[in-house]
């Protein structure tokens, strides 16, 4: 059964939402009757007591509590949420900003586990294991043919630093087996994807999303560019939903003359709290530009608002997500947490971005959805603001209120389909390059980066190829009137599996239509 386009933004949509309510919360009667003077806590523990004690089968009191306050998260705003025990560790993992193993992004494929690309200075590089190579044994535990979920494969993977891991590997391209000895090292996890000099003198940097390590990766990155003669920069956190907010808060002080706001919140008993700038920052002339999207959200909308409202550079692209909540997190014994909202942040000038979420969590993350029939990534004039949130800078520029970030400068989405945008941003451009390469790497050995750039001008098959792999993967959409974003997210991937980060934004932003807008100043 094929999947019509149509519903291919409410497929993303799904992704928003943390913590579905897997199973409804069953009352049942009982011979022993709650004590009126229970109070609600006493309520809760007292039935789990007789479910454990007293109910005729063996249950599970570990998932129903976990079900009980998930319910109970759901009933509270849409960021507050519980994080159960094995999510909540790749959760800090992620945030952290590395991870214990052996440095390789792979792909299962056809049930073989395959090296897309081993991460470089990492143990398999180090070692030389290459990109097309199947790992079928990792210390005598057989990896292919199992249809292991990702959990399992990790845990092989990783583990402690220092520890070893004896692997089997099939080299494809020789036809032969290969016994590797490695020793797990910590492997970073960049949230700074790249940084490089667009044109002379104008840099840009990319934040895929705000982990521990951010700041320090962001202002290496800047320090290099600057060093390079950079006067002006670009940042870019489209489709970044955030992370820490501590850490856009020390981006933005980069840019920001001492006592200029920063951002500020107010908890439920009306206590507000600011951050204002140090003036230590080492970018506090140069000209700013930032790059926002409708899956820019939290952090990123602090960093676009601060620069905004204090009139330090110009924000570029479509109206943010809309997320002006603040949430700490709260760790229990067994390892989940739950992240409660506990503030609302506001922009210097004062503005809450926060969309509303009065109509559920669903309709809060099916929001997305509406701009597409609006015809808001189109059209400026399309975006809903109300008149009543205008608000304004130093400089008397008016900007607004309520539903995320509105940029100075619209740039409209690339695509006439917002469908093929989803389908471009998801992992399945980077399994068809995969087995693409994985069929005609012999055609790209020792091929140069440039002369690898002339043979993909002038490329039209793995267009026509990805078409039929769409299709035969279900997927129902016609890609004919977006031919040259689909070519250039191709080439692009195939450049990142071939060379690496920097070929892949080489090729992306060439004719990336906001990259174009700032560069050509219009």
């Amino acid at each position: 059964m094929k999947i019509h386009s149509k519903y291919l933004p409410f497929l993303f949509g799904v992704t928003l939402a943390v913590g579905v309510v897997l199973g409804e919360w069953m009352q049942t009667s009982t011979q022993t009757p709650f004590l009126a003077t229970n109070s609600a806590k006493d309520k809760l523990s007292q039935l789990i007591d007789f479910i454990e004690n007293d109910y005729i089968d063996d249950v599970n009191t570990d998932s129903i509590v976990n079900l009980t306050v998930d319910k109970i998260m759901k009933q509270l705003d849409p960021h507050s949420v519980y994080v159960p025990t094995e999510e909540q560790m790749r959760v800090e993992e992620n945030m952290r900003g590395d991870f214990v193993g052996i440095g390789i992004s792979f792909y299962m494929y056809k049930d073989s586990l395959a090296v897309i690309r081993p991460i470089e200075n990492g143990p398999s590089a180090k070692a030389g294991i290459k990109a097309g190579d199947r790992i079928l044994y990792a210390n005598n535990t057989k990896l292919f043919g199992r249809k292991l979920p990702n959990d399992s494969l990790f845990s092989q993977l990783k583990g402690t630093r220092g520890s070893s891991v004896q692997l089997v590997v099939y080299r494809k391209s020789q036809r032969k087996l290969m016994r590797f000895n490695l020793e797990r090292e910590v492997i970073p996890l960049k949230s700074v994807d790249v940084a490089l000099l667009l044109k002379p003198h104008k840099g840009y940097i990319k934040i895929n999303r705000f982990a521990e390590t951010t700041f320090k990766e962001f202002k290496s990155a800047l320090l290099q560019l600057k060093k390079a003669g950079m006067t002006s920069v670009i940042i870019d956190v489209r489709d970044n939903g955030g992370g820490y907010m501590e850490q856009a808060i020390a981006i933005a002080d980069v840019f920001l003359k001492k006592d200029q706001l920063i951002v500020f919140t107010k908890n439920k008993k009306d206590m507000v709290e600011k951050t204002f700038a140090t003036g230590n920052g080492v970018f506090k002339e140069g000209k700013v530009i930032i790059l926002i999207n409708e899956n820019s959200a939290s952090a990123s909308e602090i960093l676009a608002g601060a620069i905004q409202d204090n009139d330090r550079g110009v924000v570029v692209g479509r109206r943010s997500f809309g997320k002006g909540l603040v949430q700490r997190e709260m760790n229990f014994q067994d390892g989940s947490a739950v992240r409660l909202t506990v503030a609302r942040y506001y922009t210097p000038t004062g503005r809450s971005i926060q969309k509303s979420y009065k109509k559920g969590n669903e309709s809060y993350f099916k929001e997305a959805e509406s701009r597409f029939l609006s015809g808001e990534l189109y059209a400026k004039d399309s975006i809903k603001i109300a008149d009543s949130l205008q608000f304004k800078t130093p400089k008397g520029r008016i900007v607004f209120g309520g539903g995320g970030i509105v940029p100075d400068i619209f740039v409209p989405l690339e695509t006439d389909n917002p469908n093929v945008n989803y389908l471009l941003q998801s992992g399945i451009v980077g399994n068809f390059v995969f087995e693409q390469l994985d069929k005609h790497r012999n055609d790209f050995k020792q091929m140069a980066f440039r002369k690898f750039l002339t043979q993909m001008e002038q490329e039209e098959v793995y267009y026509k190829r990805f078409q039929e792999y769409i299709y035969k993967n279900r997927l129902a959409l016609n890609l004919s009137g977006s031919q040259g974003v689909v070519k250039r997210y191709l080439h692009a991937e195939m450049a990142r599996q071939l060379y690496g980060d920097n070929a892949y934004y080489e090729l992306l932003l060439k004719e990336d239509k906001m990259i174009q807008r700032v560069l050509m100043g219009k």
